[in-house]
């Protein structure tokens, strides 16, 4: 943000806090969160997957559709199930990973985070505080 202004203004002003501020106090006190991901050791295979998402379905594709690129794009053994990780705390997962997947909201993906293992798209599908 630029220095002098405030956060104010834009879409819905003031009055922005309904789900958005219960979506912001869920995303820091979840003790889980439930996603797939699309591992490639090489930023520019990634850079590509990532094109190929935002020019197919607008950034913003559906679990079925992130998890048919994950089978055909990621270099990570969870391909074979669509790059579903299932529910995970945010000490399971490595560091920058983990802040990226308990910061984005359900039902977005990540931009590419880069971790030891390589580079990432993440899509959150879900957060809770137990998993039974």
């Amino acid at each position: 943000m630029e220095k002098g202004k405030k956060g104010k203004g834009g879409k819905g002003g003031k009055d922005n806090k309904g789900k958005g501020a219960d979506e912001k106090d869920e995303m820091k006190t979840c003790n889980f969160v439930k996603a797939r991901h699309i591992l490639c050791e090489k930023l520019s295979k990634i850079e590509e997957v990532k094109q190929i998402i935002f020019d197919t379905y607008g950034g913003n594709p559906s679990p079925s559709q992130f998890g048919k690129l994950a089978e055909e794009h990621s270099d990570c053994t969870s391909k074979k199930r669509g790059g579903e990780l299932g529910y995970f705390q945010r000490t399971q997962m490595v560091g920058a990973f983990s802040e990226a997947a308990f910061a984005t909201p359900i039902g977005k993906m990540t931009d590419i985070v880069k971790t030891k293992n390589g580079y990432h798209l993440i899509l959150v599908e879900d957060r809770k505080m137990n998993v039974k």
